[in-house]
């Protein structure tokens, strides 16, 4: 299980990586993995203003739905476009490519380090 040690996680299985006031949200490597194949993505509009653990987008798999929250409040100020013809990113590179959103950091709500989420992704 790939957990890089750089990122930041809550406890639903998104990850976030601050640079500077801007953060870049995702699902993480055991949240793609237990969906499987990702089929299609629903992404926040860019300029929404959302709440740090407010559901912000929805990724749905061959298995199921599951609602993606925001570990930080803030403005979303872009999206991965490159998720609506290719979903599959998300399960490709979770930390590359398969990146959700991007948001204009308030305040980083309640996350835990790699350490702290490995011990809940098992």
């Amino acid at each position: 299980m790939n957990i890089p040690s750089d990122l930041q996680y809550m406890s639903s299985h998104e990850w976030i990586r601050v640079d500077g006031d801007v953060a870049t949200v995702g699902i993480t490597d055991f949240a793609q993995d237990q969906l499987g194949d990702v089929v299609y993505v629903e992404l926040p509009e860019v300029g929404r203003v959302v709440s740090a653990g407010e559901t912000v987008a929805v990724v749905e798999s061959v298995k199921t739905a599951s609602d993606i929250y925001s570990p930080a409040s803030g403005e979303i100020v872009e999206v991965n476009d490159g998720l609506s013809g290719s979903p599959e990113l998300i399960n490709e590179g979770p930390y590359e490519n398969g990146w959700l959103f991007k948001i204009r950091v308030d305040t980083v709500g309640d996350t835990m380090s790699a350490d702290e989420y490995a011990k809940i992704a098992q």
